[in-house]
């Protein structure tokens, strides 16, 4: 979770984890970053096939509703220059070199200016918000590429490495992979060109290329201000390449908490809430919840946090649900457990994959697996799908 310092992105942070970190109305106030557990919210299998329940060992499930646990990690705000130490300088850049993707949080109403003080609403343009983070990070990388580039190219040149190879192992510390590089030299236009041959504007092309390769979420915070409206429209209408969901981190904290409290019912990603125990609540509490629901629930469907974390998993990085299990008929592990494990996989994981995910040993020991929705035997390079039990079958381990 990215973005310039004092657009809510804390709030997000703590409304989607409940962790508790330091929330202001000031820049810097996140100096190192956050790391904690969100989930994402999936329709639970045990209510397709028919059971009571499921034991989710990590995780929970409610009403049906999986909430399958992620990694978030909440990096301290920026300012334009970043790239050259302003601000926070690298200490943000760096912090950003595991992440497989991107929640970029914008001030959707326009209310805090580049460097992340407080302006009237509509002030500052959001999508100018996006143009220059874009900027920040492709100088960032065209900076890592630029280092000792002429040597790094003649070397790569003279001993016949493969270019792809080599451009990814030296972005390697930036979770950069095979398939990033790829698309970046075609982006580019550097298919087939030799390294030594790159201008300096080749080299800034594919760094544009490697950023546009790690994928970037767009949630539309403050979406509860007026001002936000219109701006979340043009958003959506300027930025086609990202997907822009409007966002109220402050009224999924207020939920979260008011439903951690007993005082209402609520479920991430819900479009409503229920009060359960009024003589709870204060005046100002119900006024407060009843703004939640008209300016935010009832005008965009949810607060957007758990659609942003959704869509960021399940879309951007395009993964499925699985659940292994030991017993095929009875979808429990060895415990007698109900589907108590669900593992969020890339779309195209084999059976194989997954077996090594569960265990080393078992995908060593790998023989088949069960489809226990089917009932039906699968082979290794058998592609998961999503919301598929499966039951992996191996070799018993030699005794020494």
């Amino acid at each position: 979770m990215v973005g310039k310092t004092n657009v809510g992105k804390s709030t997000f942070f703590a409304a989607a984890t409940l962790a508790t970190v330091e929330i202001g109305n000031r820049p810097f106030v996140t100096l190192e970053p956050s790391t904690g557990v969100g989930y994402v919210r999936k329709r639970c299998v045990h209510v397709e096939l028919g059971l009571p329940r499921c034991d989710p060992a990590s995780g929970y499930c409610t009403d049906g509703w999986r909430f399958i646990p992620v990694k978030l990690i909440d990096i301290p705000g920026l300012i334009p220059g970043a790239h050259e130490g302003k601000g926070l300088g690298n200490r943000f850049l760096d912090a950003i070199r595991q992440a497989d993707a991107i929640i970029l949080v914008v001030d959707a109403s326009g209310s805090t200016d580049a460097a992340g003080n407080p302006v009237p609403p509509g002030t500052y343009d959001p999508v100018d918000e996006v143009r220059w983070l874009e900027k920040e990070l492709e100088e960032w990388i065209y900076g890592i590429l630029l280092n000792d580039w002429d040597r790094f190219a003649m070397k790569v040149s003279t001993t016949g490495a493969n270019i792809v190879e080599a451009l990814t192992q030296r972005l390697s510390g930036l979770s950069i992979r095979r398939y990033h590089v790829e698309k970046a030299l075609e982006y580019a236009g550097l298919v087939g060109k030799s390294l030594t041959a790159w201008t300096r504007e080749d080299l800034r092309r594919f760094a544009k290329g490697i950023r546009i390769s790690k994928p970037m979420l767009i949630a539309a915070n403050k979406a509860d201000i007026p001002e936000a409206e219109d701006n979340i429209k043009r958003m959506k209408k300027e930025l086609k390449d990202y997907i822009v969901v409007p966002t109220s981190a402050a009224a999924e904290l207020a939920l979260r908490r008011a439903a951690r409290a007993g005082v209402i019912k609520y479920i991430p990603g819900d479009s409503d809430f229920e009060i359960i125990d009024e003589d709870k609540l204060s005046k100002k509490q119900l006024q407060a919840l009843e703004y939640i629901r008209e300016r935010v629930l009832r005008k965009w469907g949810s607060t957007g946090v758990q659609e942003a974390i959704n869509k960021t998993f399940l879309e951007l990085l395009n993964m499925i649900a699985v659940y292994p299990v030991e017993d095929a008929n009875k979808f429990t592990d060895g415990r007698g457990r109900i589907l108590p494990d669900a593992y969020l996989v890339p779309r195209g994981t084999t059976a194989r994959e997954l077996a090594y995910m569960v265990h080393t040993d078992l995908g060593k020991t790998f023989l088949y697996a069960v489809n226990a929705r089917t009932k039906t035997r699968v082979g290794e390079d058998y592609e998961l799908e999503d919301d598929d039990v499966i039951k992996i079958v191996a070799a018993a381990a030699k005794k020494s």
